[in-house]
């Protein structure tokens, strides 16, 4: 929509708009509630009749401005000259850039005359007196046109003694200095050329009063526009005098009685074909008093309101016009509950503010509260307390249900939202069996620092798998159906942080493990780092030449630094061809068995600080785990050693209060008391000894003395 008007609100409106693929020029009077096309000229600058038929074919207008401030542009108007308007357009069913010519309407838009065959520039000349009008800048002239008549009769004038390429002109107002300046040049090589032309002379006087009529503005005869009868002083065309600093003007201003051309459709509302305003699909009219509170009142729509700057009085204004009514009072409905940002979650310790809104209901006596689900609530009552939002501070991490309740002596409502509240994770850990056993379930879990309760994503990578498994719990359960070793990555999302961590796993078929224990003096100065496990089967392998290293896995107790678990796995393969067999295993274990009873596997803690290795169980073969988790049979033998030998210590402490205690100890006074575990099963099975190394010296003693005996 485009406005060519500098004086006055009433002035019509143009647009171009495509109907049908079509672009056609339209006008209205009345700020846009209602269009119509534009008459065509009756005839040709020949006074050859135009056979122009609406709707079929119009006038059609080129409404661009003109981006050099010193050309005037596809349309201009003055506003010193009421009602004349020239514009750049054509003749036909739609808007062409071809064949186009230049048309003047001295009425504002009703009537139109052709005034050029080709492109011009038009300026105003003293306040409008006057139109003067060169040709396009894409083609030099010497020439200029003057009309007094508001483009009825056009005179010819010479400016320049040669052909100027003309880029713009300067209308210089004044009261006794009218001066026209044209600028450009006579080549494109050529510099510039200022041509000055005093246009005063071509007046012979200054205007009266007879020189002056009034003008009526009308829309096709219709005197009221706007809800106005308006009348301006214009002057009289084809008179030769100066109008001067005297502006023309508006006369006199009466107001109309309204009618329906001066409402349109109020907001929501749409124009149907029988010309009434209805609801449109997406509005409904009951919304205009949901903000409304109990003893208020509010305007009911009636579908019309009167058009902007309309000055109608009377008439059906009163039947147009919103209708004042007291606000009903109803139950609080459409509650919504949102964070400001409506993002779904938070960084833990900062400031989360949500924003509660009410669609229908009295909000000045409607209560709200508001519980954040960590315990915390808070209670408002009346609505317009959190318009700025309500803020929360979370000090824990998890997903909390955020729940909002509206409440009035007429009903409730409520809304909720799931908040996931988060912190960045600094570290993680996969807990996994060093060994498991082929297609027997596995557990995997990933420990996570600091805590988090469902707010995080893992993913499993498990071996060669090409797509991770993707749960929002930090363990999973896995079967592995082939031999090997496989490799098995956790990584978790938090945030945009993603860490990650790895193990190695072997699959078999069936394996031994052996429960070992150290000297006590490694406990002293234990690195606590987890390479040193790999360091304790390089040692044993090493004393032990018969077992292949890939044989031997050693697997440290977390937080027992003196204790580990050795896995003997199976040999991969058979020097005579022959399967892998449990007997093969059982031959190992023994050759590594006998290795650590005679003391022959130690290490060097440190200069002067020699470590022992110890055995203290060897499960059966194969080792089948009854519960998932993949250290429980492990954990389970040492548990039942640490019994064990709570209870010898009990026995030992108060040996002297039981008398057949008194008896088995003087009759074995030579031997120490051992005990068969319960967890072996077969004569192999080492026994454990009950005695407890306090010191090194004490050690290397006791086991002098037990390869004296053998001996």
């Amino acid at each position: 929509m485009t406005r060519f008007a500098e004086h006055a609100e009433y002035e019509p409106l143009y647009h171009n708009q495509k109907v049908e693929n079509q672009v056609k020029t339209y006008i209205t009077y009345n700020k846009g509630r209602d269009w119509r096309l534009l008459q065509a000229p009756t005839t040709d600058l020949a006074g050859n009749p135009i056979h122009c038929v609406l709707p079929f074919c119009s006038l059609h207008l080129q409404l661009q401005m003109s981006e050099n401030p010193y050309l005037s542009g596809s349309i201009s108007t003055k506003s010193s000259a009421p009602g004349v308007i020239v514009a750049t357009g054509n003749i036909g069913s739609e808007l062409s850039y071809n064949n186009v010519a230049m048309f003047i309407s001295s009425d504002a838009g009703n009537n139109w005359r052709q005034i050029f065959e080709e492109e011009h520039n038009v300026w105003f000349l003293d306040k409008g007196g006057a139109l003067v009008a060169v040709k396009q800048p894409t083609v030099p002239t010497r020439h200029l046109w003057i009309s007094f008549d508001e483009g009825r009769q056009w005179t010819r004038h010479s400016f320049s003694a040669m052909p100027l390429f003309v880029d713009g002109v300067l209308v210089e107002a004044g009261a006794e200095n009218q001066i026209m300046t044209f600028f450009g040049h006579f080549s494109h090589r050529s510099e510039w050329q200022l041509i000055k032309i005093d246009y005063k002379p071509i007046f012979t006087r200054r205007c009266t009063e007879g020189d002056y009529q009034t003008w009526h503005l009308h829309n096709q005869g219709e005197p009221c526009i706007m809800g106005q009868k308006q009348i301006y002083m214009k002057r009289r065309p084809g008179n030769y005098c100066m109008v001067g600093w005297d502006n023309s003007r508006i006369l006199s201003a009466e107001p109309c009685i309204c009618r329906a051309h001066d409402f349109e459709c109020d907001y929501g509302f749409e124009r149907r074909g029988d010309g009434n305003c209805l609801p449109a699909f997406w509005f409904n009219p009951s919304t205009l008093s949901r903000s409304c509170s109990q003893g208020q009142n509010y305007l009911n729509s009636t579908g019309y309101r009167k058009v902007v700057a309309n000055n109608c009085t009377k008439g059906v204004k009163e039947m147009y016009t919103a209708r004042k009514q007291q606000c009903p009072n109803r139950p609080p409905r459409g509650l919504v509950l949102t964070t400001h940002d409506d993002k779904l979650t938070a960084n833990m310790g900062s400031n989360v503010t949500f924003l509660v809104r009410l669609e229908e209901g009295d909000s000045m006596r409607t209560n709200i509260q508001l519980d954040f689900g960590d315990g915390t609530a808070v209670s408002y009552s009346n609505l317009s307390w959190t318009q700025e939002g309500i803020r929360h501070v979370y000090h824990s991490a998890g997903i909390f249900r955020v729940t909002a309740l509206a409440e009035n002596s007429l009903g409730f409502d409520m809304s909720s939202l799931h908040l996931h509240v988060t912190c960045p994770v600094e570290h993680i850990q996969l807990l996994a069996p060093y060994v498991v056993i082929k297609n027997k379930e596995v557990n995997l879990t990933a420990v996570v620092w600091p805590s988090h309760f469902r707010t995080l994503t893992y993913f499993w990578w498990l071996g060669n798998n090409t797509e991770p498994i993707i749960t929002l719990d930090s363990s999973i359960s896995h079967t592995f159906s082939t031999e090997g070793m496989v490799t098995v990555t956790v990584q978790v999302s938090s945030g945009d942080s993603i860490l990650q961590d790895t193990r190695s796993i072997a699959i078999q078929e069936f394996f031994k493990s052996l429960l070992l224990s150290f000297s006590p003096n490694l406990d002293e100065a234990n690195p606590d780092i987890p390479e040193w496990r790999q360091d304790v089967g390089r040692v044993i392998q090493k004393a032990v030449a018969d077992i292949p290293e890939e044989q031997l896995l050693v697997a440290v107790f977390p937080g027992i630094p003196t204790a580990a678990e050795l896995f003997l796995l199976p040999p991969r393969n058979q020097s005579d061809g022959r399967k892998r067999t449990e007997e093969d295993l059982e031959q190992i274990s023994e050759i590594l068995v006998n290795a650590l009873n005679q003391i022959s596997v130690e290490f060097e803690l440190k200069p002067g600080s020699r470590v022992i290795v110890y055995t203290t169980q060897l499960t059966l073969a194969p080792l089948v785990d009854s519960i998932p988790r993949h250290s429980s049979s492990a954990m389970l033998m040492l548990l039942s050693v640490v019994f064990l030998g709570l209870a010898v210590f009990l026995i030992y402490k108060f040996k002297r209060k039981i008398p057949w205690i008194n008896i088995y100890a003087e009759v074995n006074h030579e031997k120490e008391q051992e005990m068969i575990s319960t967890v072996g099963q077969n004569d192999a099975t080492p026994k454990i000894t009950l005695s407890e190394f306090s010191t090194q010296k004490e050690l290397m003693e006791k086991e002098l003395e037990a390869r004296a005996k053998r001996e």
